[in-house]
């Protein structure tokens, strides 16, 4: 079961990128602020009706404990947000996505898993094949000096486009393996609690985003932003998915949620007319795989 948790994270999260890189504005420094903010309210909904609803007694220390994890996680997606103004969604989405190879290889090392051999190749296709998908896009973007425009002057932003995702790696990585621990490994927090308390942690953001915009005098209607919604619901329902799929499996759940990249590829190729390589096709091809073979390892 955990496994089909793990496939609706990687489908609902590829699909929000889509919608993250549509609703997002080049021309409004504010974009990044705005897009947390919708993704706090629309979780902060959630995990209201899902208390309700489901019954579930979570408590202030839940919210507490859970306080680290939720912390690398919305801080490297409002870096995630801010890096979308500065690069295209198939440049940002490999090397960002690279986090999930590396907490499955910390969860490996630091619990000195065995893994079985089908089990280690799947692994192998799915890391060549976002290891190879990185590797081309910042050889790809050095050669495009990609630029962007803010008050009318043009700034070359190779060294931004390299960071942003880099930052959200390594913080993403950091809580998902903190995730590793507390859902799977030494089982610290439940998953209802986990949900939760992310999520009202991140409407507490949100909270926060929307008082510092008013107090900016900016002017926004929330319902008008149509595709920061869609993105804010995908990325919920990705998050309610994503916990029990770590809770059954952190190890395997961390590198194919991590490859959801590939899917934000093809849907970025289909909608948003972003080119794609042969070589991209065949790293894509080798994810695929990978997963193909987990998931039929699974059943």
């Amino acid at each position: 079961m955990w496994f089909l948790f793990t496939l609706l994270t990687f489908f609902s999260w590829g699909i929000a990128d889509l919608f993250y890189k549509k609703g997002n504005c080049l021309d409004d420094k504010f974009s990044h602020i705005k897009t947390g903010m919708i993704v706090g309210f629309v979780m902060g909904i959630h995990a209201t009706l899902y208390l309700i609803f489901n019954h579930v007694n979570v408590e202030l220390i839940d919210i507490c404990k859970y306080l680290p994890v939720s912390f690398f996680y919305i801080s490297s997606m409002v870096i995630g947000y801010k890096g979308l103004q500065y690069l295209e969604l198939s440049i940002s989405s490999p090397i960002q996505n690279t986090s999930g190879i590396i907490t499955s290889i910390l969860l490996v090392i630091f619990f000195k898993e065995v893994l079985s051999v089908p089990t280690i190749v799947a692994f192998v296709f799915v890391f060549v094949g976002i290891i190879i998908l990185s590797i081309l896009e910042i050889i790809e973007n050095k050669e495009k000096r990609v630029e962007y425009k803010k008050n009318n002057t043009k700034k070359k932003v190779f060294v931004l486009t390299i960071l942003f995702p880099l930052a959200y790696c390594i913080l993403d990585g950091a809580g998902t393996f903190l995730d590793g621990i507390y859902l799977d490994k030494m089982k610290l927090i439940s998953e209802d609690a986990a949900l939760v308390a992310y999520e009202y942690t991140f409407l507490v953001y949100g909270i926060i985003s929307y008082i510092y915009l008013k107090m900016k005098k900016e002017s926004f209607k929330i319902f008008k932003q149509k595709n920061k919604i869609k993105a804010a619901i995908f990325e919920t329902s990705g998050q309610f998915f994503y916990v029990f799929a770590m809770g059954g499996n952190a190890t395997i759940t961390a590198t194919v949620v991590g490859s959801y990249a590939i899917l934000s590829l093809l849907l970025s190729r289909i909608f948003l007319k972003e080119k794609l390589s042969k070589l991209q096709y065949f790293a894509i091809f080798l994810v695929i795989i990978g997963i193909v073979i987990l998931s039929i390892l699974d059943i």
